[in-house]
């Protein structure tokens, strides 16, 4: 029994990649992400995609707390990978439960489904990270402290559950601002524990990847028994720019310089550098990638098209861009000191640019999406030539 536990108390090295069975663990949300764009697209409407939202949150709040356990011990050996099974299987019900999540009447509670799931995958990091942190006590209080806001959660998500249809969606965003909120205060200048930044930055890196991999879908999710045209090829090679551009603006330079900056950072200070820049804000990151996945698919579907986007495509298309530029621009803000001004500009331009889908064509409004990443693409490319090939040669 010792040495099946043993693994788990000790922490990873400095040099720490992430193992191929993290990646199989991360890729049940390659599902989930497809899931959560399903949702919205068969919604149609505001609460449709508010109820994605807190669902994409809450399936974040469990990858993201499985990132902070597999920076902590090594997954290869011992019973963690065995109960990160048990979470991965938990995980995998949960995305399972999203189409119909909001729904009464079903023979099988799906709100029911995803709270046990919940409740079961945070059940099992908590008990993981308490053996993980072995003798580190210090450690092993932040666990204890910060498991009651999954606990608080949890509770607001069985209410939501067995609560009026309408009073489940308002229970259920109270119950991800309160994960949110409560790891925050919990968290702040606590004894979390980074031993790898460049584990913590490829993990989060990958996660980033995956939810990039849901645009490629949403592109072949809305031509799919569409028959081949021009406006299907064209419509297909600008949403592929689309996704270049926003895989451009993170992997470029922004993830080398921000693993930089995490490496060079003190102990204390690197933990925050975690917690807020990628723990929270990768959220955004994460949120605008989906939703700008919706807007492809939605272009997709009527990609020849002579009538207008209409408005819910046009917000998703160019505000989850927007939205994807502006948790940049508030990524490298908190990581580098500075705002990156012009992806702050282009977030407020594709806005401004919603009112085109009422007027243009998708195919159109796809080109006009594609334009301005690219041109903030071209500019930071040509403006920062230099630094880029400075940080490209030590990187590389």
């Amino acid at each position: 029994m010792a040495t099946w536990f043993a693994p788990l108390r000790q922490s990873v090295s400095q040099s720490q990649r992430v193992s191929t069975f993290e990646l199989l663990f991360d890729l049940v949300f390659v599902f989930a992400f497809t899931q959560i764009t399903d949702f919205m697209a068969h919604s149609e409407s505001a609460v449709g995609v508010l109820q994605a939202m807190i669902m994409l949150a809450m399936l974040w709040w469990l990858w993201s707390s499985y990132g902070w356990l597999t920076n902590q011990t090594s997954v290869e050996d011992g019973v963690l990978r065995v109960e990160m099974v048990v979470a991965m299987c938990g995980v995998f019900v949960f995305a399972l439960a999203i189409p119909s999540a909001f729904e009464r009447g079903n023979a099988v509670s799906a709100g029911l489904v995803i709270g046990i799931a919940y409740f079961l995958v945070r059940l099992v990091h908590v008990g993981l990270y308490l053996v993980a942190a072995g003798e580190d006590r210090a450690l092993r209080r932040q666990v204890m402290r910060s498991s009651v806001s999954g606990w608080v959660s949890v509770i607001l998500i069985f209410g939501g559950v067995v609560a009026p249809a309408p009073i489940q969606t308002w229970l259920w965003l109270a119950a991800i601002i309160a994960d949110i909120v409560l790891t925050y205060v919990t968290s702040h200048d606590g004894d979390w524990r980074i031993h790898s930044a460049a584990h913590w930055a490829e993990r989060h890196g990958l996660v980033i990847i995956l939810a990039l991999g849901e645009s490629v879908v949403a592109i072949g999710a809305g031509a799919a028994g569409s028959t081949l045209t021009l406006a299907i090829i064209g419509g297909s090679v600008l949403a592929l720019l689309l996704t270049t551009g926003l895989w451009w603006l993170y992997f470029d330079v922004i993830s080398d310089a921000a693993q930089d900056r995490l490496s060079t950072t003190d102990d204390r200070g690197r933990v925050a550098l975690a917690t807020d820049a990628y723990t929270f804000v990768h959220l955004l990151l994460i949120s605008g990638i989906v939703i700008s996945a919706l807007g492809v698919e939605e272009v997709m579907h009527s990609v020849g098209s002579s009538h207008p986007l209409g408005l819910f495509g046009s917000c998703a298309l160019f505000g989850g861009t927007a939205l994807y530029l502006f948790g940049h621009a508030l990524f490298w803000r908190r990581v580098g000191g500075t705002w990156k001004v012009w992806r702050l500009a282009g977030a407020a331009v594709l806005v401004a640019l919603i009112p085109l889908g009422l007027v243009g064509t998708p195919l159109l409004d796809l080109g006009a999406a594609v334009a301005i990443t690219g041109i903030v693409v071209a500019v930071e490319s040509i403006r920062f030539s230099k630094q880029r090939a400075e940080i490209h040669a030590v990187s590389r």
